[in-house]
């Protein structure tokens, strides 16, 4: 009869094939679990009985497609990046304070088309928008409480809180090196708006050319239409001057009225008057 120890229990066993193995000689073959799979000998060997391989495919009931993310940057240059720390002057609170509104990464941002500069920071994990807003020609940074290291600047509208609003708003940096940076990155993007930007530097070259050849085609009308611009005009006289006659009548009826309210005012003293003095003539 052939016995055994199993590996596993560590008991002594006699012809139980329903808990161990059937073993045949013990002193060659050594059997022990490991999950799935048995090892004879330290070779391990797949159990066919117990490894089943699912190899099921599931098509999904919605097919959902692929969105494309923007984050309006696309058509900007970024003219820096620095880190660092945004404040703004509530003046709700009684009284008014500075507060924080992030920590995080501060970019200047220039449009490839219409040579526009703003200012976007994002916070930290969040990248919520704490600052929003363009550059104007007209901006000054101030330095805060005499820091090398902080700036102070005010905004007409600035979208932060997703509604245009004025700020006054507060920047600090981690030394001074960064915060001089940002100061010339500033000055230059303020040139930039001033000097290349549609809305500050006035027209464009192909507005100015539109408004030229408007020019010329207008000095070539017809003499039929040139006459007809003289008709419109005398009747916009005619009505101008009849608009004129109506309007001296009309202040001369309201002259006239108050005229005759403050003549009928005299006579309504006068009569006051004689009236008093005939209770004092009775009384004596």
């Amino acid at each position: 009869m052939n016995t055994g120890i199993c590996v596993r229990c560590k008991l002594k066993l006699m012809n139980q094939s329903g808990y161990c193995f059937r073993l045949r000689n013990l002193t060659e073959m050594e059997i022990t679990l490991n999950g799935d799979r048995i090892e004879v000998n330290g070779e391990p060997q797949d159990n066919d009985e117990e490894n089943i391989e699912n190899d099921v495919h599931f098509e999904p009931i919605i097919s959902l497609p692929l969105i494309e993310v923007s984050n309006n940057e696309e058509d900007e240059i970024e003219m820096l990046k620095l880190r660092a720390k945004l404040y703004r002057y509530d003046t709700s609170s009684n009284p008014a304070e500075w507060k924080e509104r992030g920590t995080g990464e501060v970019k200047l941002l220039r449009h490839k088309m219409k040579n526009t500069v703003r200012v976007v920071m994002r916070r930290d994990k969040t990248l919520k928008i704490c600052a929003n807003h363009f550059i104007t020609p007209w901006m000054e940074l101030k330095p805060n409480c005499g820091s090398d290291r902080a700036w102070v600047w005010s905004v007409l509208a600035d979208y932060a809180d997703e509604q245009l609003k004025p700020e006054l708003l507060a920047i600090r940096f981690a030394n001074a090196e960064n915060a001089s940076m940002w100061k010339e990155t500033f000055e230059k993007a303020k040139k930039i708006v001033g000097s290349e930007c549609e809305i500050y530097a006035g027209k464009s070259n192909s507005e100015q050319k539109r408004i030229e050849s408007d020019s010329e085609s207008s000095s070539d009308v017809s003499y039929s239409e040139s006459t007809d611009n003289e008709d419109q005009m005398k009747s916009l006289k005619r009505t101008e001057e009849y608009e004129a006659i109506s309007q001296q009548k009309d202040i001369e009826n309201e002259t006239t009225e108050e005229k005759q309210i403050i003549t009928n005012e005299e006579k309504i003293i006068n009569e006051i008057a004689k009236l008093k003095v005939k209770n004092e003539v009775e009384k004596q």
